[in-house]
């Protein structure tokens, strides 16, 4: 046999098959066109209101025809839970490579200062997203509510993860770190909006430093 054939026929036996798509797996760019209009409805809805967004809004927003909206998303329940989502991996997510590092009292003062500063950044506008969409769908749909609770339950173990990285250390006492953590979150999402409504980052500031001064006389008990 040629060698140029015995080689192509070679390569054809030894070439990997394709992967067949799971039903309704996306292709790459349909992925991607996908998370396009989720980030575009996730910032309409952050900016102003998830009522007042509508399919319509994201479309212009996206670039996208309302085939390709309706396509992904079957309606706009559908698509808020896809924004629910997004600002779970973004504002959760994103701070999980710190949040790791909550096992000190360095690494929740360096939180503590990226908190603040990302305020400063914004002019202390908007708040939490994962709060402002709470604080609008929590009465108005259970899904929405149950969604956004584990959410929030996610980010309150990232830091309860810290806080008992610190007690197996010796370092918390007594002090109970369920419940440090859970008071840590709530003093946060307070701060939070008392700092958007106040546009100064002093109640933040005020709320988290009382929280870092408690958990400091733990550790020094």
């Amino acid at each position: 046999m040629d060698y140029k054939i015995q080689k192509c026929c070679y390569r054809y036996v030894m070439a990997p098959a394709k992967r067949p798509r799971a039903p309704g797996e996306l292709t790459p760019k349909g992925e991607q066109t996908r998370r396009r209009i989720v980030a575009k409805a996730a910032q309409l809805m952050f900016d102003g209101s998830v009522s007042r967004t509508t399919i319509e809004d994201v479309r212009v927003a996206a670039g996208v025809s309302s085939s390709q909206v309706y396509h992904y998303f079957k309606d706009k329940n559908a698509l808020i839970q896809a924004v629910i989502e997004y600002q779970e991996e973004t504002v959760v997510g994103g701070h999980e490579p710190m949040l790791v590092t909550l096992d000190s009292l360095e690494g929740l003062q360096a939180w503590r200062d990226v908190i603040v500063k990302g305020q400063e950044q914004r002019g202390c506008r908007g708040g939490c997203p994962m709060g402002s969409l709470a604080s609008e769908l929590a009465e108005t749909d259970a899904d929405s509510r149950a969604r956004i609770a584990a959410s929030f339950g996610r980010w309150e173990g990232v830091i309860r993860s810290g806080l008992r990285g610190m007690q197996a250390r010796g370092e918390l006492g007594s002090a109970d770190p369920d419940r440090l953590a859970l008071a840590t979150l709530a003093a946060l999402q307070g701060g939070l909006l008392l700092t958007q409504v106040q546009r100064s980052t002093k109640p933040l500031e005020t709320v988290l430093d009382a929280m870092l001064t408690l958990i400091a006389h733990e550790a020094a008990d």
